[in-house]
């Protein structure tokens, strides 16, 4: 199959499967006019790192997840650690993403988003992390802001 096939089938944009290649992902086999021809393993190898990177995993976990099903001896202990792995950075993103929308909504909401100049979103943009920890009173933005 050419790329454009493979690419149809898999779901997966041709610059993507040629990223896959270049970085050993998948090896296609070449025509005498050099074009590539996947084999229908190929095909299975892209649809299934297309999953796993739809459900987020590096490409570095695709890597040995691809080892995994490759290795007909694997142990699904190995799988499990690396989805209970990522599954763990994932919870961690959503923790730090709702303490991000609590904030927002937070700010939002004190906005009086009229006419004022004075604006809490501003107040709390223009405060470093420096300034937050020390309590450090705003100073007013200077000319050459």
């Amino acid at each position: 199959m050419n790329i454009g096939n493979v690419s149809e089938q898999s779901g997966l944009p041709a610059k993507t499967i040629r990223y896959y290649e270049d970085i050993g992902l998948v090896q296609p086999s070449r025509r005498e006019n050099g074009y590539r021809d996947f084999a229908v393993q190929d095909l299975h190898k892209l649809a299934f790192l297309g999953r796993a990177r739809s459900l987020g995993f590096s490409i570095d976990e695709c890597r040995t997840l691809l080892s995994l099903y490759e290795d007909r001896e694997r142990s699904s202990a190995d799988v499990k650690a690396i989805a209970q792995s990522h599954l763990a950075q994932v919870d961690q993103k959503i923790e730090e993403l709702q303490a991000l929308s609590a904030t927002l909504r937070d700010l939002v909401v004190r906005c009086h988003g009229d006419d004022r100049p004075d604006c809490p979103i501003m107040d709390d943009l223009t405060r470093s992390d420096v300034r937050r920890r020390e309590n450090i009173p705003l100073e007013q933005p200077s000319e050459h802001w």
